[in-house]
Formats: C-alpha cells, sequence, structure tokens
C-alpha cells in the first residue's frame, strides 16, 4: 500500500457511474455493491488488487471498476490510463469520512467502506456489511440502447426510504486494457486492468421520484469502450456518499 503524502483537500470529485445493456433493460437483478478500486501503473502494490478487480468483475452481483489516479506519476512512471478527476474523487470520499486516509490500492465500497485494494476477505466482508445500510443499493436502475440513444432509468425511492436525492451519472467502460509498463516501481510488468472507466457524463438528478433521461451514444460508445455503467449515488459529485441503486451490462 502506498500513502498519498502531504494530502490536501481537493474540491473537485467525479460521481457514480451505472453500467448500460445492450439492446434491452440491464441484466435482471439488482447488484449488492459497487466496488470502486483506485490504482496505479506506477504502485508496485497495485497488481494483486487489479487481479481482485478482474475476479469480481466476473460476478454479476457486484459492479467492480478500476479508476486510475495520476499522483503517483512523477515517481518514473506516467500512468496511461489515469485521469485526475479519479484522484479528486477518491479524496472526496476522504473528505466525507473525515480521515486522511487516501493511498493506493484503495477499494471504496458502495461509497461507505474503505480498505486496501488487495485484502480479498476484507472487500466480501465489506460488501456483505455495507449491503445492509439504510438506502444502500436499494434503488433499481435500469438501461436500454435505443438507436443512438442510451435511455437511463430510475426508479422512485422505496417506501419510508431515508435517502431520497441523488446525482446520476453513466461511465464508459473498457472491460480489460493490457499495459505493458516501462518504467518505475513496475518496470518490465505487464498488467491488465479490468472494467477501467474511460469517461464519465452527468445524467441527471434524482429527486426520490422515477425519473428517465436520454444520452447520446456517441458520448459513451468511444473506441476502447465495450461496457458502460450507471449508479445513483447520494450527495454531489464533491460530497460523494452511499450508493443507493446501480447497473452494469456490456455494450458489445
Amino acid at each position: 500500500m502506498i500513502q498519498v503524502p502531504g494530502f490536501s483537500r481537493w474540491s473537485g470529485a467525479f460521481a457514480a457511474c451505472a453500467l448500460i445493456a445492450t439492446t434491452h433493460a440491464s441484466a435482471a437483478g439488482a447488484p449488492r455493491a459497487v466496488v470502486e478500486l483506485f490504482t496505479s501503473q506506477g504502485c508496485s502494490s497495485c497488481p494483486p488488487a487489479d487481479k481482485i478487480i478482474g475476479d469480481l468483475a466476473k460476478d454479476p452481483s457486484v459492479i467492480a471498476l478500476s479508476l486510475p489516479i495520476d499522483y503517483w506519476d512523477y515517481l518514473g512512471w506516467k500512468d496511461t490510463l489515469a485521469d485526475a478527476r479519479f484522484s479528486a474523487r477518491q479524496k472526496a470520499y476522504s473528505q466525507m469520512r473525515g480521515d486522511r486516509d487516501v493511498y493506493t490500492p484503495q477499494v471504496v465500497v458502495n461509497g461507505s467502506a474503505h480498505l486496501v485494494g488487495s485484502n480479498r476477505s476484507g472487500i466480501e466482508e465489506a460488501i456483505k456489511t455495507t449491503h445492509t445500510g439504510a438506502g444502500i443499493m436499494t434503488v433499481p436502475v435500469t438501461m436500454a440502447v435505443n438507436g443512438k440513444e442510451i435511455k437511463v432509468s430510475v426508479s422512485a425511492a422505496p417506501n419510508g426510504a431515508s435517502v431520497q436525492q441523488g446525482e446520476v451519472w453513466i461511465c464508459a467502460v473498457s472491460k480489460a486494457v493490457s499495459i505493458a509498463i516501462d518504467r518505475g516501481e513496475n518496470r518490465g510488468r505487464e498488467v491488465t486492468y479490468h472494467n477501467v472507466v474511460r469517461n464519465l457524463l452527468k445524467v441527471g438528478d434524482w429527486t426520490g421520484a422515477a425519473g428517465s433521461w436520454s444520452v447520446p451514444l456517441e458520448n459513451i460508445a468511444h473506441e476502447g469502450v465495450d461496457a458502460a455503467a450507471v449508479y445513483v449515488q447520494d450527495g454531489s459529485r464533491d460530497r460523494p456518499g452511499p450508493m443507493l441503486g446501480a447497473a452494469f451490462s456490456s455494450l458489445r
């Protein structure tokens, strides 16, 4: 695990994602968890966590996402998949928790628990414990491709739900990207990154009532993108809270 030195507060963060179905509604059965891995090609501790995300990606009840960060680029290798928005999101989570725990590999489960990304048993336990939290992953989300548009639908909040608002985001995802690393701590290694978020777009604001939005397919389906994710998250992109609902599907 590599801890970020001298962590200072960042105001930016990208909010939530949910994966979409190709020609009809997203896969049946509500997922029980969104697992976000903050990783880096320049982190020698990260490859075991990257592999775990690959394993979790095979579980249809888990939406496992890789979010490569950029703050280790100065160590000798510039991460080719990194996005400063992911670094900001990771730090926004820390701000919401009130701690300074920003490191790689770090996993955030359902927007509410964090732990070392290589701790497989800990991740499984966090999935179980967070899923019992009030409102977490209880809002049904679906997506469908209709011609040149993607329709995202979010159901109304369950009766008695304590959280009845959030943001809806859609993410473009590459299911597998292999990178040959020439310098830095992982020099000479080829690492495969799974469910890598490549782009993101805010779909709308969810107010607790059922809602639907249309997203141009061209905004998501760029070269190398073969899946998509949508999730509804309490709070905002700058103050991300628990995950309320999500969906995941291949685009091809």
